[in-house]
């Protein structure tokens, strides 16, 4: 159960308001807040229920994408979905989840639509089912305890896994072609100009995906963008530093994969999955704080919650001490 104190429902908050609150509290007290409201929230325990649900989908969007090229029977197509899988998952993780196009390549075309079908609507129940889960971790870091009516969340979650899917592969796209889209544009200083451009487009991207999440996701009424704007930096520059960190960690330890093989891949993409769930709660523990601290909750914890839950172990204790 969470323990984390409610948050009021502020009205007419800017981005000028964020930064006054920043200044005024601090940014190492409010990071240090959020940290334990996402603590007391249980937030690490919906981050591995995340972890888990994200980990399946990026292999059932994998079936759907091999699905695809082997339905339109173009080997180019298969080639950019493992360089689409590499620079989206780091070292191990991405081997594992491309090794689903090598063995589609060997298989043929027969049935070449069964991969496609199944992989698109296991990705949607998926990715419906990862949306509901991350209202609920929202709710809970919020103090809410009770999530949307279920029709009105899967609803939403299907609604977002569409539209924040969408900027996800935008973004995974601008990292994987980026290169080869700049190496067609016959002039150097454009192909110079966007081979900068791309990296800051793609946090963008992730920016904007991690925005709209903390927007509509919470069973609550939220605040402006502009609002969360602080909160989402946060989340993408520490889910960059995750993807990029691995990555580096996997690529200078090639040993770790030839010692332990596929295992391997599923240990770094399950990793990944992890690290980048309890990034974006974090970013979401932000945005709670930083709002509850604007109407006056400047406490993380609910001393109310805390005081229930006490009563109920104080006749243990005292059958303790008689049996003593």
């Amino acid at each position: 159960m969470s323990t984390a104190s409610v948050v009021p429902e502020t009205w007419e908050l800017t981005g000028d308001d964020a930064g006054e609150v920043l200044r005024s509290h601090g940014r190492r007290h409010l990071l240090r807040d959020a940290f334990l409201r996402l603590r007391v929230a249980d937030g690490f325990s919906h981050a591995r229920s995340l972890a888990y649900a994200t980990t399946l989908l990026m292999v059932e969007a994998t079936i759907a994408i091999v699905g695809l090229a082997v339905a339109l029977g173009d080997n180019g197509a298969s080639r950019l979905v493992v360089r689409t899988m590499r620079a989206a998952v780091p070292g191990p993780g991405g081997e594992l989840l491309t090794s689903a196009v090598e063995q589609a390549n060997r298989a043929g075309t027969s049935q070449r639509f069964t991969g496609l079908i199944f992989g698109l609507v296991a990705a949607l129940i998926t990715g419906s089912t990862l949306m509901g889960q991350f209202e609920r971790g929202l709710n809970r870091i919020y103090g809410v305890e009770q999530d949307r009516p279920t029709l009105q969340k899967y609803g939403l979650a299907l609604a977002l896994t569409i539209s924040v899917g969408a900027l996800a592969i935008g973004a995974f796209a601008l990292l994987a072609f980026g290169k080869s889209i700049g190496d067609s544009i016959d002039n150097d200083t454009a192909n110079r100009l966007w081979s900068y451009a791309r990296w800051p487009v793609a946090l963008l991207l992730v920016w904007a995906m991690m925005t709209t999440l903390f927007r509509y996701s919470p069973r609550r009424r939220q605040p402006a963008f502009s609002w969360l704007a602080f909160s989402a930096m946060v989340s993408t520059i520490l889910w960059w530093a995750v993807t990029a960190g691995l990555g580096a960690f996997f690529t200078l330890s090639s040993s770790f994969g030839e010692t332990y093989g596929p295992l391997a891949g599923i240990i770094a993409l399950m990793l990944w999955a992890l690290l980048s769930a309890v990034a974006v709660l974090f970013g979401g523990a932000i945005a709670a704080q930083l709002e509850a601290v604007r109407a006056g909750v400047r406490q993380p914890q609910s001393e109310e919650k805390v005081e229930e839950s006490e009563p109920s172990l104080a006749p243990r204790r005292a059958s303790e001490k008689v049996s003593a």
